[in-house]
């Protein structure tokens, strides 16, 4: 009597595609971007608010300061405009997001493998990007008028902004989420938060001959590191205490807001 054997047959086993948090970040940036890059009248309409504040506020800050600040009224003033774009353009990363809960955009992008922080992080970062390229006219506006440009802090610098901006995009994210229902409180809130920040930042005028309280509340502020530090670092000095307490500041806002922002994505998804 003879046993037939069946031939064994191999079944391929597929492993489980790995996720790249870098190229999941490159997927979602992309993807925001395109919109952007259809619209380039966007990014020069954009130019437009920070070259104001240069061309009428700075000369009316020169005045007042007799004209000079730490070196220069425009190594004073240049840096903290680039500040103020980044705070405007970061701020309002959920205001997109807000657009897509009413197409559904958001449901289909939530079903995808893509990994949360990098629906977050994505986000933030292309609203970087338009930003950069925004400094880099305004650098090379100013260059002209007496602004001295040290490549390698400016690079730092503009670095810093990206991690900061990380975290306040994903705050902005999350404030969407929140008021996602009623999401003309989303402006409401952001307009609330925003010029509190900048004020107290020291962004737009010097606080130290200001009321004591001020001084105080800026110590409480992580834009007013940030300021300090951009101020150093375009200045040329990227190994300051000033510029250490920069990455501080944008370090612990951006760890901030990935936390309450993922957090924030996961329940609005059950």
């Amino acid at each position: 009597m003879t046993t037939l054997i069946a031939p064994s047959i191999a079944v391929p086993t597929t492993d489980p595609v790995r996720r790249s948090l870098l190229r999941d970040v490159g997927i979602v940036m992309t993807r925001e971007l395109r919109p952007v890059l259809r619209d380039p009248f966007s990014l020069i309409f954009g130019m437009i608010q920070p070259l104001f504040f240069l061309g009428l506020f700075g000369p009316l800050l020169a005045a007042s300061m007799g004209g000079s600040l730490n070196g220069g009224v425009w190594q004073w003033f240049v840096p903290a405009i680039l500040v103020m774009t980044t705070l405007f353009g970061t701020s309002t990363t959920g205001a997109n997001l807000l657009f897509e809960f009413q197409t559904g955009a958001h449901e289909r992008m939530m079903v995808t493998p893509l990994s949360r922080s990098s629906l977050l992080i994505g986000r933030a970062l292309k609203e970087m990007v338009p930003l950069f390229g925004q400094a880099v006219i305004v650098i090379a506006v100013m260059v002209p008028f007496g602004f001295e440009l040290h490549l390698d802090g400016a690079i730092v610098g503009l670095a810093l902004l990206a991690v900061f901006g990380i975290g306040l995009g994903s705050f902005s994210y999350a404030l969407a989420i929140a008021v996602r229902k009623q999401d003309w409180m989303f402006w409401v809130v952001q307009q609330t938060f925003l010029f509190p920040l900048m004020i107290l930042s020291g962004m737009l005028l010097p606080l130290e001959n200001g009321p004591g309280w001020m001084q105080v509340a800026s110590k409480f502020n992580p834009m007013s590191y940030l300021v300090d530090a951009e101020r150093t670092l375009f200045g040329g000095d990227v190994t300051s205490s000033a510029a250490l307490w920069g990455w501080v500041a944008a370090l612990i806002t951006a760890a901030l807001g990935l936390t309450v922002g993922i957090r924030s994505m996961l329940r609005s998804a059950n």
